[in-house]
């Protein structure tokens, strides 16, 4: 799995609830051929990304075919997981 592209858009709390900072995050994803997320479509992930007095994490994700909108049934593997935490921990101010 590769990260080629991604767009972040800060999610506001108007509530003032929640801590920290989150952050929508859409990552491109390059996936070959013989790996089970593979679609000729191409697939993006949609993920939460937050940074609070707790470090930084993903709370949530969501991998979708590109074309369709569809989402995938598919879980990352805990190496991919680390893959997008730290790409987003190097990418997000």
């Amino acid at each position: 799995m590769n990260i080629t592209n991604h767009h972040v858009e800060e999610l506001k709390d108007p509530t003032g609830i929640l801590s920290g900072d989150r952050y929508e995050v859409m990552l491109d994803i390059d996936v070959p051929e013989d790996d089970e997320l593979y679609s000729e479509q191409g697939i993006y992930i949609k993920a939460i990304f937050v940074r609070d007095e707790n470090g930084a994490r993903i709370v949530q994700y969501t991998i979708i075919e590109r074309s369709t909108e569809s989402f995938l049934d598919f879980e990352l593997e805990e190496d991919e997981e680390r893959l997008l935490l730290a790409y987003c921990v190097e990418h997000i101010a």
